[in-house]
């Protein structure tokens, strides 16, 4: 497989961070923010503008790649179907978690992915609050890395019982009655939350401080560098239905577990509703 500069894609996004994201941070005008599908699913001129820097770099850096961005796709949703034939393919979130940007909270990230033949190869995570970068190439490990060069690998909490389970439960994309069950049956694990940014879920997974992520709503920029970070730092990653998740895999639902046990155990006791 030809190499890839992960350093160059890093850095993109610490640009798109600096120069877009960061100086409209808590200074969004009423015009700035705007409705997509409904009132938690925001649009900020910071995403758009964040998704053009980052477009324009990749495009210069990676000329080949078919690149699709969150943005891009909500005003032209066929660039979706783009994902399973391209030979390469760059999958971009400008800001994941815009409703916590929008609200003025510090939990938002940018992430990107690179897809080759239809299988996911690259992942980075980018924490602009904190200036570090979550990443991974596949077969390589996942990693933190700090400004100052400074490198950790990440590796996933071991496992516990259900009773003491920590974890992310995103039940906002089921049916009332799944809910209703799914979070009936939550109780049974220690604690659950939503932190409304797949970045830093992901984030917490992989360094160790979660046990579980469950998600039914699979848009690729939301789920593939998280998906292929968590696997490199251990994690048992399957679709609900218990098949591989893949890069054009856009419904079904995602678990995400400490290994296997724990996420077959999950499943059983929790989310299979």
């Amino acid at each position: 497989m030809e190499s890839l500069d992960i350093a160059a894609l890093a850095n993109l996004l610490q640009e798109a961070a600096e120069t877009e994201i960061l100086p409209r941070f808590r200074n969004l005008g009423t015009d700035d923010v705007r409705m997509k599908s409904e009132a938690i699913d925001l649009v900020t001129e910071a995403d758009e503008a964040a998704e053009r820097v980052i477009r324009a770099r990749v495009e210069a850096l990676m000329p080949e790649a078919v690149f699709i961005g969150e943005e891009a796709v909500a005003a032209d949703p066929g660039l979706l179907g783009k994902i399973e034939d391209a030979e390469l393919a760059v999958i971009v979130d400008p800001i994941d978690g815009t409703f916590n940007y929008a609200a003025g909270l510090p939990l938002f990230g940018v992430m990107l992915s690179v897809v080759r033949k239809g299988e996911t190869v690259a992942g980075l995570i980018y924490d602009p609050m904190g200036n570090d970068w979550l990443l991974a190439e596949k077969g390589s490990g996942a990693w933190l890395c700090r400004p100052d060069g400074q490198q950790e690998q990440m590796a996933v909490a071991p496992s516990v019982p259900l009773s003491q389970m920590v974890g992310i439960a995103a039940v906002t994309y089921m049916e009332r009655e799944a809910k209703r069950q799914t979070l009936a049956n939550l109780a049974d694990v220690r604690l659950f939350t939503s932190y409304r940014c797949s970045a830093h879920e992901y984030r917490a997974f992989a360094a160790g401080h979660l046990h579980f992520l469950q998600y039914r709503k699979l848009m690729p920029w939301d789920h593939l560098a998280g998906t292929l970070i968590s696997a490199e730092a251990g994690a048992y990653v399957r679709k609900l239905d218990r098949t591989a998740y893949r890069p054009y895999d856009f419904e079904g639902g995602i678990l995400v577990a400490s290994d296997e046990a724990s996420w077959n155990e999950l499943r059983e006791k929790i989310f299979n509703v």
